[in-house]
């Protein structure tokens, strides 16, 4: 409305007044009605002019414009006239610092705006506004005071809440602590519960562990039980087996002794006109029986209780073949008794007729063992045999003796004497081989002029025999020796070997017979069946010795294998049946072998009118005829082949009766060899034969 605008116009013109412009206070009824009494009054100067002088005034001029300024400075100049307005002396000390402590620009030009006026008041008025001056500031004050409470109010309210944060904080963390140490503690009963489930398996494991090793300690003492009680089983079992071989000993000593007697029988033969030759011929098998389960006892450790069984059966059966020889040597008794005188006198002619047979020592080609004799063969060789063999055991024996003082002497120099004729004695047959003639013939040469008592070139020294009167003894028995050992060692190894070694040996028995005799000795000696002869078992001799007796070699109670004896005894019987043939070529033609092909032939007669031996025999005969059977053929022609069908025909089924299965290899290779031979009819050469080409080289 347009009167609304009026009005504000209107009190915006009032404000604007000079009345307009003063500042009154709600209070002042409560002064009473003296202040208007005052104003009434003549004008004087009160005791606050001088404060108002000094504060209010030059405030006021320093605000008022130009204009008002001069109409100021009039009035003042009239105020200040020393009638009129006195300056009071006195200031009231309270009103300075009031003022000097208001330093409020607001108030001040509040005050500024009204100075004027109450310049042109009077005094009473001047200390109307003194008072409302006083009162402003006392009011300020209390302003300030209330201000003050309120700010301290507040600084104490801040400080309560300083205070009461920090508490808030404290229990902040405090409670933060209190659950980071529940955080901890339950982190350390989780640890805890995972370190006592930890030591729980620990101890489980311990536990288990334990009784892992418990089970384990029985485990290890059971086996070790098991061990103990094996080595014990093994004990007995050795224990055991000794007890049978020692048994098996016995049994074939007593099947030996009874075997004796069959034997002790055999002059009842031409007596009683009995045939007992089946009774010798099962004898003999018996025999080859034990022996056979000894050997293969002796290579597979102890006898079996099954071994123990064949050999008491054996043994039972000697017995009853012994009875049954007995019984029938008392009915041929019997039947003798009841004979006449003419029976009689038959009898001892026929005796005296078969007399000469017997003691004849090398049958001719002609009486070979082809006729009626070979119906019942012996075990025993003939007495002409054995007295032979005897003679050479004591030359060698004599040998022996004649050096036995340079054999024990204890003298360095008679040592060294006898050192350097052995070496000069053996190393010459140990470089004999397939070498050219050439280098033979100087072997031959060193060992001839050893032996002729010539000083002979031996690691890098001379020697010769004359050195020591024994010496000729010594050199002879030790190349003896050696010769044979190269047959047991040598030829057994190469087959070929024999022939060198032998013509060697053949020429130095032609120049000096005593060393051939020896040769012969330790042929016999090592190899039996060579003579051949088959050492019989003796009472009270230890069955070790008769081991040795029959060529095997025994060492710390151990029999050496069968096959290495088989080959030992080839290597022998080869390099004997090449000494038989051939002859040192650069020697006197003149003289005849001193030990040849007749010996041969002796043998091979001999050894088929004995008893054949199991895998002994057969090897041997292949043996000896694979080296001489080219020989003995063109020597005896067909009385040779006579004997080759007699072993075909009458000899095979005898080693073939004796011989086991698992030892046929060495009859199969001689009746291969054997019809082999009868088809093509011929002997074939032996492989490594010495020729004409090999002595020009």
């Amino acid at each position: 409305m347009p009167s609304e605008g009026r009005c504000w116009e209107t009190l915006q013109a009032l404000r604007s007044s000079d009345k307009g412009r003063l500042c009154y206070h709600r209070d002042w009824l409560l002064r009473g009605e003296d202040v208007l009494e005052e104003c009434r009054s003549v004008p004087k100067l009160s005791s606050y002019s001088g404060w108002v002088v000094d504060h209010v005034l030059p405030h006021m001029q320093e605000n008022q414009p130009s204009s008002e300024t001069s109409e100021s400075s009039r009035s003042t100049s009239d105020l200040e006239q020393p009638s009129c307005v006195p300056k009071s002396p006195v200031r009231t000390p309270a009103f300075s610092p009031v003022s000097s402590a208001t330093p409020d620009g607001a108030e001040d030009k509040h005050e500024s705006q009204h100075a004027e006026p109450m310049a042109l008041q009077s005094s009473r008025g001047i200390k109307v506004e003194g008072c409302i001056r006083m009162y402003e500031l006392v009011h300020r004050m209390r302003g300030r005071e209330g201000l003050r409470q309120w700010q301290e109010e507040q600084e104490r309210k801040v400080r309560a809440l300083s205070e009461m944060a920090s508490e808030q904080l404290k229990r902040f963390d405090e409670r933060k602590e209190l659950k980071h140490h529940k955080e901890f503690q339950d982190l350390r009963e989780v640890m805890e519960k995972s370190s006592r489930e930890a030591l729980g398996h620990q101890e489980k494991l311990k536990a288990e562990h334990r009784h892992r090793a418990k089970i384990l300690n029985l485990k290890l003492r059971e086996a070790e039980q098991q061990r103990l009680k094996q080595v014990e089983q093994e004990r007995l079992r050795k224990e055991e087996g000794q007890v049978r071989l020692r048994g098996l000993y016995g049994l074939q000593e007593e099947v030996l002794h009874l075997n004796q007697q069959l034997d002790a029988s055999e002059q009842h033969k031409d007596v009683l006109k009995v045939d007992l030759s089946a009774f010798r011929t099962r004898g003999n098998q018996l025999c080859g029986l034990v022996s056979g389960i000894i050997r293969a006892t002796s290579e597979n450790g102890f006898p079996t209780a099954e071994d123990q069984a064949v050999a008491e059966r054996a043994l039972q059966e000697m017995r009853d073949l012994l009875t049954s020889l007995q019984q029938e040597i008392a009915r041929a008794s019997e039947d003798k008794r009841r004979q006449d005188l003419e029976a009689q006198v038959k009898r001892q002619d026929s005796h005296m007729q078969q007399g000469p047979e017997v003691h004849r020592e090398t049958p001719a080609p002609s009486q070979g063992p082809g006729g009626k004799q070979n119906e019942d063969l012996q075990v025993k060789v003939q007495d002409s045999t054995m007295r032979w063999y005897h003679q050479l055991q004591d030359v060698s024996s004599q040998c022996v003796l004649a050096f036995e003082e340079l054999t024990n002497s204890k003298d360095s120099q008679a040592k060294k004497v006898k050192m350097d004729l052995q070496k000069a004695a053996t190393i010459p047959v140990s470089q004999i081989s397939t070498i050219a003639g050439s280098k033979l013939k100087e072997i031959f040469d060193k060992i001839h002029n050893l032996l002729s008592g010539k000083p002979v070139q031996s690691g890098g020294r001379s020697v010769s025999v004359t050195l020591n009167p024994q010496g000729l003894d010594f050199v002879q028995y030790k190349l003896a020796e050696k010769f044979v050992k190269q047959g047991e060692e040598e030829v057994a190894s190469h087959h070929e070997a024999a022939f060198p070694i032998a013509v060697v040996a053949s020429g130095i028995w032609e120049l000096h017979p005593r060393v051939g005799d020896l040769i012969l000795a330790h042929l016999h000696r090592k190899c039996p069946y060579s003579v051949p002869f088959y050492p019989p078992f003796k009472e009270g001799m230890a069955l070790e010795d008769y081991q040795r007796t029959l060529g095997y070699q025994v060492k710390d109670s151990k029999v050496e294998q069968q096959d290495n004896f088989l080959k030992r005894m080839s290597g022998m019987i080869r390099l004997y049946a090449a000494i038989i043939q051939l002859r040192w070529p650069y020697g006197g033609r003149q003289q005849i072998h001193p030990h040849g092909l007749n010996h041969g032939w002796r043998w091979l007669a001999q050894i088929l009118n004995m008893e054949p031996l199991s895998d002994v025999t057969a090897t041997l005969l292949f043996d000896f005829l694979e080296v001489c059977g080219n020989a003995l053929m063109k020597q005896y022609q067909v009385q040779f082949w006579k004997m080759i069908l007699l072993i075909k025909e009458d000899y095979f089924p005898r080693i073939e009766a004796i011989t086991s299965s698992g030892q046929m290899g060495s009859f199969i290779r001689l009746k291969q060899f054997l019809e082999k031979c009868l088809q093509r009819k011929e002997i074939p050469v032996p492989k490594g034969f010495l020729t004409s080409s090999f002595w020009r080289s």
